[in-house]
């Protein structure tokens, strides 16, 4: 059973997008290009609870309250290196975010994640953090990201991705059943590499051409 924490996002748009990139003969152009409009589509709901205040403003007619985005700007946290994907996308929407970066990879041998960098905007705590990776396979990536963002304090904390596999999802929501995870699609199941399957492969190497 799907935690309630996690919202799926399946607007017709999203998921024929998402099922171009799946296709094995896409380009690592036409792959990026796709990406970035998927992830346009995706801020759309990873932001639709965000807080508003009133303020006034001249229109070419008269005063009115209109409402702005409250408090400090919103952050996107890259993990990286295939979260770098879903940036222009991200930032088309909200171009006043800041962006940090974490960086991971994977142990072949234990999956499990080891940290290489790390880099913020200051003030988290004051700020409204949305982590971001394309995938979200064994978990364990998305797990340490979150326990380094959560030990800055951030105002809140989200996570936003393409797919997710059910390990993944249990891993994350064991480790942080307080953050929501965003996703366009929950596939089936994983394989003895760690790769979401049927998923669209490794996200990094097809958005860089390194595959």
């Amino acid at each position: 059973m799907t935690p309630p924490q996690v919202h799926h996002v399946t607007h017709p748009l999203v998921q024929h997008k998402l099922t171009l990139m799946r296709n094995k003969n896409a380009s690592s152009t036409t792959f990026r290009t796709l990406l970035g409009e998927l992830a346009m589509l995706m801020a759309y709901e990873v932001t639709r609870d965000m807080p508003t205040h009133l303020v006034e403003v001249q229109t070419p007619l008269e005063t009115m309250q209109s409402p702005m985005i409250d408090g400090k700007k919103l952050v996107f946290a890259s993990i990286l290196r295939a979260g770098n994907g879903m940036l222009d996308g991200l930032l088309r929407v909200v171009p006043s975010a800041r962006v940090g970066h974490i960086g991971l990879y994977r142990d072949p041998a234990t999956l499990k994640a080891v940290e290489y960098y790390y880099k913020m905007p200051a003030d988290l705590q004051e700020r409204d953090v949305i982590a971001v990776d394309p995938m979200l396979a064994t978990g364990h990536s998305a797990v340490a990201a979150l326990n380094k963002l959560k030990a800055a304090r951030p105002r809140s904390l989200k996570f936003l991705c393409l797919l997710a596999a059910p390990t993944g999802i249990q891993t994350l929501h064991a480790a942080h059943p307080d953050v929501p995870i965003y996703t366009a699609a929950i596939d089936r199941e994983l394989n003895d590499h760690g790769y979401i399957l049927p998923g669209l492969g490794d996200a990094g190497d097809r958005i860089f051409g390194t595959k």
